[in-house]
């Protein structure tokens, strides 16, 4: 439920009233029951509480030891140049011949 901003036109006095979005607006001023404006507010703040909101938050246990074995995996590999790569690349993509 917002939290909406009053003021009295007829002696000044501002106050803060938390009500609901299908509540009627309030008319009178608590103090000297004057007419009230209700003024523009600039909301609240977007407050995340709680964890939940990185993508490291929702990994499974066992996804550090995977990626540890995947880096030694890689690292163990034969280095392969470059144009090695592009030979073993077109000779895979090349047409066969009957």
């Amino acid at each position: 439920m917002p939290t909406y901003e009053y003021e009295c036109q007829k002696c000044g006095h501002r106050f803060e009233l938390f009500q609901s979005i299908k509540d009627a607006p309030r008319k009178t001023c608590p103090k000297c029951r004057g007419r009230v404006k209700r003024l523009l507010g600039t909301g609240a703040g977007l407050i995340f509480k709680g964890s939940g909101f990185y993508g490291t938050d929702y990994r499974k246990p066992g996804y550090a030891e995977a990626a540890k074995s995947d880096r030694g995996a890689t690292t163990n590999a034969p280095a392969v140049s470059k144009t090695e790569a592009a030979k073993s690349s077109e000779t895979k993509n090349a047409p066969k011949k009957d």
